[in-house]
């Protein structure tokens, strides 16, 4: 990959604009500085490699050179009205929800390759049960008013991409692997903002977490969710909130609760 021929491949999207470097510390530092410059809606920064790249809770993200596809997209929430009143107004009224943006367009992109990817709430993908990419959503505030959102995103690709075992919290593949074969980082690139495109009309309506709700991993099962230094709450995995919040039959109180976004760890129960 390098600029040129991003911007070659990419030139049926709307891009505000685009940034590429052989190498960054991370995406979403340089998407969030960008922003603050003015960058204007859909303008995308994308990385070779990436050495100081992070998760949710500040966890360590390096892709390695020439195998992951590490990418940071800003958006500028649109207040536009929802068609739905139980869903509020435009993009700014549920800013949890670009975390599904990201992931149902990666979803879409790897069914569209003939694989079946589920998405393990909040942020990760999964294939065959194993981690294939993580979403991380930050957002900037202009008092009350939602300004800017950069929606990063970590895809392990190609083999290489894949940590070694030993550092990693959860089981770990990559889409070489599950395809059996090697592909084009930019043409799944393409292919993941494409489908964002489509999807993101649908951020305000009740149609998105629908979908979402559909290729939720662990969907009928026992999970255990660890909130913080708390105790793991152990339940069944119901669906979705209209915001993206897990909702989960507890199996200690026998009723249904709701897990808002925060420092959510998810694992099967054994």
């Amino acid at each position: 990959m390098n600029q040129a021929s991003l911007q070659k491949s990419l030139a049926s999207l709307p891009l505000g604009g685009l940034r590429y470097f052989d190498s960054i510390g991370s995406t979403n530092d340089e998407a969030l500085a960008w922003a603050t410059e003015g960058a204007p809606d859909f303008s995308l920064v994308v990385a070779d490699e990436q050495t100081t790249g992070r998760g949710r809770a500040g966890r360590r993200w390096v892709t390695p050179h020439g195998t992951a596809l590490a990418f940071s997209l800003i958006l500028r929430p649109a207040l536009t009205p929802s068609p739905s009143p139980d869903y509020g107004r435009g993009e700014s009224s549920k800013p949890s929800l670009f975390t599904g943006l990201g992931a149902l367009a990666l979803v879409d992109a790897l069914k569209k390759r003939g694989l079946e990817p589920q998405v393990k709430w909040p942020n990760d993908v999964l294939l065959n049960g194993k981690k294939v990419a993580g979403i991380l959503v930050e957002s900037v505030w202009a008092g009350d008013a939602l300004d800017t959102v950069v929606l990063g995103m970590g895809v392990n690709a190609l083999a290489g991409s894949v940590p070694p075992t030993d550092e990693l919290l959860f089981p770990a593949t990559s889409v070489e692997a599950e395809l059996g074969r090697p592909l084009e980082r930019a043409e799944l690139l393409q292919d993941i903002l494409s489908a964002l495109t489509a999807w993101r009309p649908k951020l305000s309506t009740g149609e998105l977490v629908k979908a979402w709700e559909e290729n939720l991993a662990f969907r009928g099962e026992q999970v255990h969710v660890w909130q913080g230094s708390e105790q793991p709450l152990t339940g069944r995995v119901l669906g979705l909130e209209p915001d993206g919040s897990l909702r989960l039959l507890s199996g200690m109180r026998d009723k249904i609760v709701t897990v808002q976004f925060g420092e959510i760890h998810l694992r099967p129960a054994v």
